[in-house]
């Protein structure tokens, strides 16, 4: 029996976009281990049908690539040489290069390396992917699978491209009231892995008191890191609305946990950020605060009830900026608690499969599906 390695050297996020195409990958009948970043490992071991997860940190990749570890560099090859791999298909965005990993699958002497390449892949790949036009278009999911069928998947059926986690998932956190562990709650997670596709803390608070003002118990949720900012939200919240419903989760779960936390949810809010899409592979509808800076056609919560807020028309649209660029983050700042309410009650209390039908707001775009 063969084996297959699958590389997406990127975020929990980006980890779990690829799992569809994981899975599928895993349909040819061989074991399918993934290679992740430090940053995307825990989203990586989530994935149904990963026989293994592999870590390396590549000096290519990430917010804030590390420098080039020779030791580490020459261990993986050593390491992929010695599981004896006979197909490696990387996982990359449109604007990534697969090269410099195409290059160490055949120093390890992959037999087959296949990825999406703009850029000329010499005698680096086997299969060199395009991507539809236009340049860079279509959703991520839908890329990563069309990438896998390419290396020889079956082509999918429409329930292959649903995001997935392994189940069953861990307990609600200790923390999470008796009375809300049968869900009805909604999630607030104001941070993000770039600080551009995340809320301030005084407009998360907005939006956590007009969610609690509504009647909503609210949950804020965060990493360790992101303390700091919740504890701010959580006070910006009640400064509004003194007793607010607002509980703080923040740095109380890891990934599995955060997975239960945003299953039990009946809406989740959140920018274009990794737990976006773990609220949409445990099912979960998605209020999206979506920065414009990557274009939402590629990135937005994908294959469960979505309103998109924020502006999409605005100056930094496309410019990839990891710090917002313009003063005040206007593309989100700008929506007002009330469309986050009213898209939140339309996809919390709609009938399962009906259409999100929540008017256009005033100065920005808001779209559903």
């Amino acid at each position: 029996m063969g084996r297959t390695l699958a590389v997406r050297l990127d975020s929990d996020g980006d980890v779990l976009l690829t799992g569809p195409a994981v899975r599928a990958l895993a349909r040819t009948g061989n074991p399918v281990d993934l290679l992740a970043s430090p940053s995307g490992a825990a989203a990586a071991r989530l994935l149904p049908d990963v026989a293994e997860v592999l870590e390396y940190s590549a000096p290519w990749s990430g917010f804030r690539p590390p420098p080039l570890d020779r030791d580490a560099t020459l261990g993986l090859v050593g390491d992929l040489a010695a599981r004896g791999y006979d197909l490696a298909v990387v996982f990359t965005s449109f604007h990534q290069s697969p090269l410099p990993m195409a290059l160490l699958a055949r120093l390890a002497g992959i037999g087959r390396v296949v990825a999406t390449s703009e850029d000329y892949p010499g005698s680096l790949l086997d299969v060199r992917h395009r991507r539809a036009d236009p340049p860079g278009g279509g959703h991520e999911v839908e890329a990563a699978m069309e990438l896998a069928v390419a290396a020889g998947a079956p082509a999918p059926g429409e329930a292959d491209l649903r995001l997935a986690v392994r189940r069953p998932l861990p307990p609600l956190p200790q923390e999470l009231p008796a009375a809300l562990r049968d869900g009805g709650y909604v999630v607030l997670h104001p941070g993000a892995s770039v600080p551009s596709r995340g809320l301030t803390p005084e407009h998360a608070g907005s939006l956590a008191a007009g969610l609690a003002d509504a009647g909503h118990t609210v949950v804020l949720t965060g990493g360790p890191g992101e303390r700091a900012l919740t504890a701010a939200t959580l006070a910006a919240a009640r400064d509004r609305v003194p007793g607010a419903a607002v509980l703080d989760l923040a740095g109380r779960t890891d990934l599995p946990g955060l997975a239960s936390v945003l299953d039990a949810a009946a809406c989740v809010v959140v920018g274009n950020t990794g737990p976006a899409h773990l609220a949409a592979a445990v099912g979960t509808p998605v209020v999206s605060l979506f920065s414009p800076v990557v274009p939402p056609e590629r990135w937005a919560p994908y294959g469960v009830p979505v309103v998109l807020l924020g502006d999409r028309t605005a100056d930094c649209r496309g410019s990839r900026a990891r710090d917002c660029p313009v003063p005040g983050h206007p593309c989100l700042s700008s929506v007002p608690p009330s469309d986050v309410v009213a898209a939140v009650e339309d996809l919390a209390h709609r009938a399962p499969g009906a259409p999100a039908t929540v008017p256009q707001p005033e100065g920005g775009p808001r779209c559903a599906s």
